[in-house]
């Protein structure tokens, strides 16, 4: 005796209750991950949606219908936000909220007391799209892939495209056709949720704990108060893309900068003040160089670059921007911000190693102090 759809929504949410609690107790307790925190709401918003569901055919589907089409595509919006959370992004806020308020506006104007599929081409398409770019975030390639990524786009391409496959065979079909009810209804539906709830079990902690390891890794590469990469971070990074320039023969360009006079800055305006002008000068090597540099603080108050594909005279030129930038900085302690005095010498292409580039662009760096600071010197080839 094949099983009824209330049935198998029954069964949907006490597998969804188990997983939810078994998730939160056990994974997101232990890692806090990003990750396990949306899948977590993901499945709580999916288990309200299943119940909502059950009121079909009563009084009360007028608004248990509409809120269940909500929360489901609500859902699949945690989901994308969780796929998103592996790359260290996430949707905004307005992006999440748009899809189930969409769906809501949808089926509250399609006579929902009656029609237990009111704004079913709205819901079904937002439900495919949103696990659409969760499989395509999940997929994307990023570093130390954990192999239980594969299934779980997989799975999420499979839900998208069943979900559109839902969508064409409603508008095409409708609700009551074959296709649609042999193929598409409620209860198919329900079991291939619950596969996917297996899936996402499998992966679960995995992916937790891969996410709480690279943000560890990226912490322990950054620097705490400016959010640059810390010495041995950019060390480790700029080796490797020295070596991939010199290999290319691609030219590069390090540049060694010191803030003048920091010590008066803090003797004067104090440690905060300090602080605040590191921290300009950080923001101000940002907003001056290509997502693709590398910017460092290499101790103190003295920073680290490195350019690739430039030469010396576009080294230059990145180093005159940043002061630019630096001293059109507003504090609001009003305190002036120091000048800046740069070192500057040739990689890649010039085939030398990391360390005897930066030694001559040290030197380089000395050079400009002695001849008065607030100044750039390019370092003899």
């Amino acid at each position: 005796m094949p099983l009824d759809t209330s049935t198998l929504r029954v069964a949907f949410g006490v597998v969804a209750l188990i997983q939810l609690v078994l998730f939160y107790l056990v994974t997101f307790r232990r890692t806090r991950s990003a990750y396990s925190a949306w899948w977590c709401a993901a499945i709580g918003l999916f288990l309200a949606g299943s119940a909502a569901f059950l009121l079909d055919g009563t009084s009360h589907q007028v608004w248990a219908n509409p809120l269940g089409n909500t929360l489901l595509v609500a859902g699949s919006a945690a989901v994308w936000a969780a796929a998103r959370s592996l790359h260290r992004g996430r949707p905004r806020v307005a992006q999440l909220a748009a899809p189930p308020l969409l769906t809501a506006l949808a089926s509250a104007a399609d006579n929902p007391g009656v029609n237990a599929w009111s704004g079913g081409p709205v819901f079904l398409g937002m439900m495919s799209l949103l696990f659409g770019l969760a499989a395509r975030e999940v997929w994307r390639p990023v570093p130390h892939r954990v192999r239980t990524q594969v299934p779980l786009a997989v799975a999420s391409w499979l839900l998208s495209l069943f979900y559109l496959g839902r969508g064409v065979a409603f508008v095409v079909d409708g609700v009551d056709g074959f296709v649609f009810t042999t193929y598409f209804g409620s209860a198919v539906t329900t079991l291939i949720t619950l596969t996917l709830l297996v899936v996402v079990s499998f992966t679960m902690a995995a992916l937790s704990n891969d996410q709480v390891t690279r943000d560890l890794r990226h912490r322990a590469a950054r620097d705490g108060l400016t959010g640059l990469l810390n010495r041995s971070g950019f060390l480790d990074r700029a080796d490797r893309e020295l070596m991939r320039l010199t290999a290319a023969g691609i030219p590069g360009a390090l540049i060694l900068a010191d803030l003048d006079r920091f010590k008066q800055v803090n003797d004067t305006y104090g440690h905060a003040a300090g602080d605040t002008a590191l921290r300009a000068f950080a923001e101000a090597c940002s907003r001056s160089v290509r997502s693709t540099d590398l910017v460092g603080r290499y101790g103190g108050e003295e920073f680290i670059i490195l350019l690739s594909g430039a030469d010396g005279g576009r080294a230059e030129a990145v180093s005159a921007e940043i002061s630019r930038v630096l001293q059109g900085t507003p504090t609001a302690q009003g305190f002036p911000l120091p000048t800046v005095s740069y070192g500057i010498a040739e990689a890649g292409a010039a085939g030398r190693g990391l360390e005897a580039v930066i030694a001559a662009a040290d030197a380089a760096l000395y050079a400009a102090k002695s001849q008065g600071r607030n100044r750039a010197v390019r370092a003899a080839v």
